[in-house]
């Protein structure tokens, strides 16, 4: 790809990109979110059509108006927020643009040949199932056989290992490396700098629509590939906290639900407590259910002492209690509505007349000072939040709580899909709320994040809490001894 432009509205996404990618390499492609990371590899995937500039494949200019164009091409993108159609099976959506080429479909072909493309990424999904009944990081693997079932010879990923255990991205990065020794080309989006120092081959760093360095891995460091991507030197990726905890905020007694029981614990005002278990263990299950979002059989939960019986998440929110969801595409934002009002939804009052008739300016202005306060890159509040980069749209769906005056807010996975500087940001106001007395409870994948973050830390596996670390006995060790039950 040379001399790549791209502009939105007047606003300059591209400005001359170069970008070269070799046969047979994992290629980082790396930056802040809004830096044009998305927009180019759109480009190159038909999606999106760039204002000037030249693309080549195997030596030979090409144009790529759409993405079908793109597949014929051999190029085929994974995107961090998943498409997939939920009421049609794994081998479905597997095949779903093949489904019925000549008028006939042969199922029994098309499962076989779907479970073979699944084995080979080495997860094992009953491919009848309908992607709806499967988990968030197997619909991930789907969108992966997706793309090689339609043979790219190159392969884009965007934040692949995003909602994926260790053991689940160790598999993932096993079939990348088999795919690359065959010769297919990949290009690997991610903010995590560990995955890309231990599966990449190069790498090229982005900046506000330009390229700000490129070549082998090996040539860089950490912190060169971070200041490259953000313009400074990052001195602490988890700032100091000093901890003013107080009395318990939250309680939760024998909570049982759906795939978790006999949950036990608390969360003290200044706190962060962190909620640590592989995908699958029953964490997000329990923050859901302490937010009134899913029913539970038994089980009490108390607040500022008293107990409150939430059975839906607008109870919770006037209890007190905010939820950062995990998927915000499907459960934080509605994606076709304006920046300005997603982050409004959560103030409605506040911006309302007493018979419920929204007063604009003063949506407008609450929305532009959460803008401003969390550094999100929108040109305009008006646009759909769609518009925005994943990482964008993050911060929208963390800034919709802030001025709710929540007691406890329970994040999960608050950084996914976030850059390394906005991380930072999301870090710092995880602080400032514990200042203000918040407890915040925090699921996270990362354990680097766990540690460097929490106070303390419960662990679940399988639906049952399998035991609890204080401060001076948080470490990487002690968490995966009780994940696996050595300790209890």
């Amino acid at each position: 790809m040379q001399n790549v432009h791209k502009n939105f509205a007047g606003i300059v996404a591209l400005k001359g990109v170069d970008f070269y990618l070799k046969p047979g390499e994992i290629h980082a492609l790396v930056g802040e979110n809004g830096a044009g990371k998305s927009t180019l590899m759109k480009i190159l995937s038909g999606a999106y059509t760039a204002d000037s500039g030249e693309i080549y494949i195997d030596g030979e200019k090409v144009s790529i108006g759409n993405p079908r164009k793109g597949k014929e091409l051999g190029v085929g993108i994974v995107y961090q927020e998943l498409e997939l159609a939920d009421e049609l099976t794994v081998a479905e959506n597997i095949f779903i643009d093949s489904l019925g080429r000549n008028g006939i479909i042969n199922w029994k072909k098309l499962n076989a040949r779907a479970e073979e493309i699944m084995n080979s990424l080495g997860f094992n999904i009953n491919v009848k199932n309908l992607v709806r009944n499967i988990s968030v990081a197997y619909k991930q693997m789907v969108e992966i056989a997706k793309a090689l079932s339609e043979n790219a010879r190159i392969l884009i990923l965007d934040e692949p290992t995003a909602v994926l255990s260790p053991r689940e991205t160790e598999k993932l990065f096993e079939t990348l490396k088999r795919l690359r020794d065959l010769g297919v080309s990949i290009v690997y989006i991610s903010h995590r700098m560990d995955e890309i120092f231990s599966i990449c081959d190069s790498v090229t760093i982005m900046r506000d629509g330009e390229v700000t360095g490129n070549g082998s891995i090996k040539d860089f460091t950490v912190d060169e590939v971070v200041e490259r991507m953000i313009g400074r030197k990052l001195l602490n990726m988890y700032p100091y906290r000093e901890s003013r905890i107080g009395e318990p905020v939250l309680e939760v007694e024998e909570l049982t639900g759906g795939v978790f029981e006999n949950i036990n614990f608390n969360v003290r005002c200044g706190e962060i407590l962190g909620l640590f278990g592989l995908v699958g263990s029953g964490r997000t299950e329990i923050a859901r259910a302490v937010f009134g979002a899913d029913p539970v059989k038994s089980g009490k939960v108390v607040l500022d002492g008293k107990t409150v019986k939430l059975r839906t998440p607008s109870q919770a929110k006037r209890e007190g209690i905010a939820l950062i969801p995990e998927s915000r595409k499907e459960q934080g934002l509605v994606l076709e509505k304006a920046i300005s009002e997603n982050l409004t939804y959560c103030n409605i009052n506040r911006i309302s007349k007493p018979r419920g008739i929204l007063r604009r300016q003063k949506e407008k202005k609450l929305a532009e000072e959460l803008v401003k306060k969390l550094s999100i890159k929108a040109p305009n509040i008006y646009n759909p939040v769609s518009s925005l980069s994943g990482g964008n749209q993050q911060k929208v769906v963390i800034a919709k709580w802030l001025t709710t005056n929540s007691k406890v807010m329970i994040m999960d996975e608050p950084t996914r899909g976030v850059d390394v500087g906005a991380k930072v940001e999301i870090y710092n106001i995880m602080n400032d709320l514990t200042d203000q007395g918040v407890g915040i409870i925090m699921i996270s994948s990362e354990l680097n994040e766990i540690i460097g973050m929490c106070d303390r830390v419960i662990v679940i596996d399988n639906g049952h809490k399998m035991g609890e670390l204080v401060r001076e006995d948080i470490n990487e060790m002690n968490i995966m001894k009780l994940v696996v039950g050595g300790a209890n």
